[in-house]
């Protein structure tokens, strides 16, 4: 299978990780050899509850003999969307009340660009440096990274960069400015917190200037820092929220949540601002449903931020310069790439599943499933720190 894999799937590195999977279940995935891996990924932070859990693979099955795509978004009733939605719009602050689903957090991000253009009348996005909103060409347009971008240009135009928790870069948001888009809490960047106020000071200027602010919470999303949402910790209501990721216990999705006046603009002048065959799909709505029912039934999103606490207690090694990142939001910063890259390579040996981040390469991504056991965190950080012990730099 490995051979036809190289042979007809394209591949994103000339070296994939390659694990051969046969299936997965809890917490771990099992390869065709038989062998049992922790995971510690969860799907880059998508399997919020785990592989395969029983209420979302109940709600797809259930969906799946009633009705799957029956017509593009938006025209027909479909009650898994619907019901979604409206849980949705529970659990949210005033405005933000209506949602327009789509197939992936890169999508969304693409439509909310657009919905903050319409909106405003204007034309300038700003985004942070160094963020991470996706790949496609809008959302790789909100990339300063160059190694990444020179390549595709040229991109979108218009838009501009200012450095993430520098109150003095706000000079740049002005009246000219549709939206300043930013990660609640920067993924690629090394899993980088907001610090004294700046989501709250940013939200003010971008209110004093007449710009949206879009807060791009497709990884904190979801329980993942502790609350529902990652905004939540940080005293601010963005204009527009863009999600995905975990939001459907790793189907593909994502969606973009406005009030209803700005939502509204897309549906006029032009009609059908933007469209989609598969958003909304019903099979997925119902895993979506299923998997925020089960998040707001248990007690899982405020266990996260005592399994962080465990978490914290137990990465503590000579070679580990930081823990950073929020509830089961972080990375292990080595003290060099070299490091990093062993810490992963050898941790897979070893049947533990770690990754990388995109910008800092002295990172070590640990995003598990929110139900990750005790034992399972004990087990994992004792293979890693067991694979620290017997680093030998080359």
């Amino acid at each position: 299978m490995k051979s036809d894999f190289y042979k007809y799937q394209a591949q994103t590195t000339p070296h994939p990780l390659g694990l051969e999977i046969s299936k997965a279940k809890g917490s771990y995935i099992y390869t065709t050899d038989g062998k049992a891996h922790l995971d510690f990924v969860a799907g880059v932070s998508a399997n919020g509850l785990g592989h395969s859990h029983p209420k979302v693979v109940e709600a797809i099955k259930k969906q799946v003999d009633q009705y799957m795509h029956v017509m593009v978004y938006g025209e027909y009733v479909q009650k898994p969307a619907v019901e979604y939605t409206k849980l949705l719009a529970e659990c949210l602050p005033k405005p933000l009340k209506k949602t327009y689903l789509v197939n992936s957090g890169t999508e969304a991000i693409d439509a909310s660009m657009k919905l903050a253009r319409r909106f405003t009348g204007r034309s300038q996005i700003i985004a942070a440096k160094f963020c991470y909103h996706g790949n496609s060409f809008g959302a790789l347009s909100l990339m300063d990274y160059e190694e990444r971008i020179k390549p595709f240009r040229p991109l979108i135009p218009d838009i501009t960069h200012i450095e993430f928790n520098n109150t003095n870069c706000f000079n740049c948001i002005t009246t000219s400015t549709a939206a300043v888009i930013v990660e609640t809490i920067q993924g690629g960047a090394g899993f980088i917190e907001p610090k004294d106020n700046y989501l709250k000071l940013l939200k003010q200027r971008c209110e004093a200037v007449g710009a949206l602010l879009i807060l791009d919470e497709i990884q904190p999303g979801f329980g993942r820092t502790g609350k529902l949402f990652g905004f939540e910790h940080y005293k601010v209501i963005p204009d527009i929220l863009v999600i995905g990721k975990a939001m459907a216990s790793g189907m593909p999705i994502g969606a973009f949540v406005a009030s209803e006046t700005l939502m509204n603009t897309l549906s006029d002048k032009p009609k059908m601002s933007h469209i989609t065959t598969f958003g909304g799909h019903p099979v997925i709505a119902a895993a979506a449903k299923a998997t925020l029912k089960t998040l707001l039934n248990s007690n899982l999103i405020a266990q996260t931020l005592e399994k962080e606490q465990l978490f914290r207690k137990l990465l503590q090694h000579e070679l580990i310069e930081e823990v950073r990142g929020k509830g089961l939001m972080l990375a292990i910063i080595c003290k060099n790439p070299e490091l990093a890259n062993h810490l992963v390579l050898e941790a897979q040996n070893r049947q533990l599943i770690l990754f990388w981040l995109l910008y800092e390469k002295r990172a070590v991504r640990i995003s598990p499933p929110l139900t990750i056991s005790t034992d399972e965190i004990k087990k994992g950080c004792g293979i890693i720190i067991d694979v620290l012990n017997s680093y030998k730099p080359s």
